[in-house]
């Protein structure tokens, strides 16, 4: 079991879904945790959880698309608990747009939140982390990352700011070994969260992409942070620019 007592970590779009459950399972592990996403009182709803079960935890409303308030996020957390050990990347939107009708204000919006939001928080996150010469970045991405990843119709945006995500954390990780702050990636096929209500929504879609899952079921949101956890801990200290799949097999398929 990881160990993260003693521990700061801050984890974006945390408000539901598997941002959420990265939250709570951090804190079950043993750290300090930040809940961070735009909407605060829902954030709060997850840190009363956490407070219920013995951990420890504050709510940051952010939107990581804007530098100011992602700096303030981060001068919050130091501020409170006097470090910052482990960031997770997780916030995210997946607008369905068909790409001969998407607009630039569609894709600026995913680009903005998807990828530049992770490069912002990761810069601000790692200025902090240079200073204790330690730290873990997890940023989330997505089957839908190109390359050995697979593609989604209506989803272009999307697909390229994961596919992003993954370039982007290869190059961190090299700038920011010397620093000893590793960068990791995590990418979850189809997972239960409200993400993904759309597609359940479509019987025919569902089916679909259930066929292509040898486990032939949709993951729990539990079962990412898992792997969310391990790459956050002294566990994963050999680890760096990787990127675990958490898809049921769909990949290997």
């Amino acid at each position: 079991m990881a160990d993260l007592k003693n521990k700061v970590a801050i984890v974006t779009g945390a408000r539901r879904g598997m941002g959420r459950a990265h939250a709570l399972a951090l804190a079950r592990a043993g750290a300090k945790v930040v809940v961070s996403d735009i909407f605060l009182e829902e954030c709060e709803i997850v840190v009363q959880e956490i407070k219920k079960a013995k951990g420890e935890a504050i709510a940051i409303k952010c939107d990581v698309s804007k530098k100011e308030e992602v700096d303030a996020m981060i001068q919050a957390t130091v501020k409170e608990w006097g470090k910052l050990d482990i960031l997770i990347n997780n916030a995210g939107i997946a607008q369905f747009s068909p790409f001969l009708e998407m607009t630039e204000a569609d894709w600026d919006k995913t680009i903005n939140i998807n990828l530049k939001g992770y490069f912002l928080c990761a810069q601000a996150a790692a200025k902090e982390m240079v200073k204790q010469k330690s730290g873990a970045i997890v940023n989330i991405a997505s089957v839908a990352m190109g390359q050995i990843g697979v593609g989604f119709p209506s989803l272009t945006h999307y697909c390229a700011s994961k596919g992003g995500i993954v370039g982007m954390s290869e190059a961190m990780a090299i700038e920011l070994a010397p620093y000893n702050i590793r960068v990791n990636v995590v990418s979850p096929g189809a997972i239960d969260t409200p993400m993904i209500d759309q597609v359940k929504q479509d019987k025919a879609s569902m089916e679909g992409i259930l066929g292509r899952v040898p486990l032939h079921r949709v993951g729990r949101p539990e079962e990412v942070a898992n792997a969310v956890v391990f790459l956050a801990s002294d566990e994963s200290s050999y680890m760096t620019g990787s990127v675990v799949v958490v898809d049921g097999g769909w990949l290997a398929a």
